[in-house]
């Protein structure tokens, strides 16, 4: 098995993570589509790096959970605090948590009910503003990129940088469906009953880079 760790997407992804909070995305249509220029670049450790998912029905506790991971990428760092950053993860290198990128669960996943992977290879975020919060918490905007669509997003993070390295830890929560990931979701079906989806889509977020 290859010991790298990244990014995750699905369904609704959820995973343990340095640390624990979040909620919906925030749809601001004002966000830009640049990082910030200012800072310095400190490139993103894709073998250190994680992001995990987790799948869940929108009744029972039936799931699935697993990872993706991030091929390239680099955080801006100014006076130890996050100002920008872009990410790109790689669709292809979706697996569950044995690590198992083969199995009929994934190659649904990748297929045109969900991610349509073959089409859309990679998905991005750019990060756009990065504010300090309450608690250590810096709320993170940037615009969001899945299946050709892009989004602007906000989520919680928690910056920490030393010694030239900077550690990100955060949890990203968006509404599948604005993605046109609509397989199974209670606004397009009808009578679905207990096979509904949620459509909720969590990124529980762990990036390690180096200057």
């Amino acid at each position: 098995m290859k010991n790298k760790l990244s990014i995750r997407i699905l369904i609704l992804i959820t995973a343990p993570l340095l640390f624990n909070c979040g909620g919906p995305a925030k749809n601001e249509n004002d966000a830009s589509g640049n990082s910030e220029s200012r800072g310095q670049h400190y490139t993103i450790d894709t073998d250190q790096s994680v992001i995990a998912w987790k799948g869940s029905m929108l009744i029972g506790t039936n799931s699935h959970s697993g990872y993706i991971y991030i091929s390239k990428g680099q955080l801006m760092i100014d006076n130890d605090a996050l100002v920008g950053g872009t990410a790109t993860v790689d669709m292809n290198t979706m697996e569950e948590n044995t690590h198992d990128k083969e199995n009929g669960l994934i190659k649904h996943l990748k297929s045109s009910d969900f991610f349509d992977v073959e089409k859309f290879p990679i998905a991005t975020i750019a990060i756009t503003k990065a504010a300090p919060s309450n608690n250590d918490v810096t709320k993170v905007t940037g615009n969001l990129t899945i299946k050709g669509i892009t989004h602007p997003v906000t989520f919680p993070s928690k910056i920490a940088v030393k010694d030239g390295v900077a550690k990100m830890s955060g949890r990203l929560v968006i509404d599948r469906t604005q993605w046109n990931v609509r397989y199974k979701s209670g606004k397009f079906y009808d009578l679905l009953a207990d096979q509904t989806m949620s459509d909720s889509i969590a990124f529980d977020i762990n990036i390690i880079a180096r200057k």
